[in-house]
């Protein structure tokens, strides 16, 4: 039979995993999402992704401002729920919550587990350079993403894929494979084991000061950075461009040939030294302005060789 599921996310990572749950035929009993928040120019607010894809289902939207209330448990208790599905929802899921559906709270996560547990997972697979990572569908407990894994599916990250990218890439790959478990525990047969208590890293959120590009690190180290934090928020660089000195955010970089003072422009083309090696900037974002190649932003700004970037 149909599973009586309730679904808690936000963002668009969130958005193709309820469809995937309501084309599978499952009864979506409420959609749990952050309340609209103020947007664009006008600052009006905005539904989250999930509520708005929920009201086109005709899906009940709740968006509490906390569930550790006796009357917030009393309300998601009536849901009567086989299952609770999060993804990337934003809100702690007290114990109240966890222990209420019948076959528990299944969360996705973006992360081969236990490695990147915590808040931003993509980002720091890209930062940290590494090869793989994937979507795993976890059983939640009180701990921080510490429960056991029903299923994995595990994806390469190319040497110059960014978080936006690989983000877009794992977007449909963990709705697919929540559909599958989901499936699978229908039937009674989604198995969970505990996870690995070696190689746990924390996906802490990101902080403005590690967005700078420091220019004593090596190439590699900058690009995997430049790289994992494109598109959102940006690392960037700062220099005095004629009008004080101004922050350019780095959307897309690569390595290249090159020595010198770090933080030096060794060329028009946008190679600058780094601690060791260099690399070339690919695509730019002024403050106030539009993405652009980096060549018509040094045309603009008459940049020439031997500006130092900081």
């Amino acid at each position: 039979m149909p599973l009586k599921v309730v679904f808690m996310g936000t963002p668009d990572f969130a958005v193709p995993t309820l469809a995937e749950i309501v084309g599978g035929g499952h009864e979506v009993v409420a959609v749990y999402t952050r309340a609209p928040a103020p947007a664009g120019r006008g600052m009006a607010l905005r539904p989250s992704p999930v509520q708005a894809l929920a009201e086109k289902f005709g899906l009940p939207v709740l968006t509490p401002k906390t569930l550790r209330t006796e009357e917030a448990a009393e309300t998601f208790r009536a849901h009567a729920a086989d299952v609770a599905v999060v993804v990337a929802y934003g809100m702690i899921l007290p114990p109240a919550i966890l222990d209420s559906p019948a076959l528990g709270c299944l969360n996705l996560h973006a992360s081969l587990l236990p490695r990147w547990r915590g808040a931003a997972p993509i980002q720091r697979a890209v930062m940290a350079g590494d090869e793989e990572t994937g979507v795993a569908v976890m059983r939640m407990e009180p701990g921080l993403d510490t429960g056991p894994v029903g299923m994995v599916e595990r994806v390469g990250i190319l040497p110059d894929m960014t978080s936006g990218e690989l983000h877009d890439r794992l977007m449909p790959l963990g709705a697919d494979l929540m559909a599958r478990a989901l499936g699978a525990l229908e039937r009674g047969n989604l198995q969970f084991r505990a996870q690995s208590p070696e190689g746990v890293e924390y996906a802490h959120k990101i902080t403005n000061e590690e967005a700078r590009l420091d220019w004593s690190q090596p190439a590699k180290t900058l690009h995997d950075r430049v790289r994992g934090l494109s598109p959102f928020p940006g690392a960037y660089v700062t220099a005095d461009l004629g009008r004080g000195p101004e922050r350019v955010k780095v959307l897309r970089a690569r390595l290249a040939e090159g020595s010198g003072e770090p933080g030096t422009l060794l060329d028009a083309a946008g190679t600058v030294a780094a601690g060791e090696g260099a690399l070339r900037l690919v695509t730019v974002q002024p403050a106030g302005k539009g993405a652009m190649p980096f060549e018509d932003f040094a045309r603009g700004r008459r940049l020439a060789p031997g500006t130092r970037l900081a």
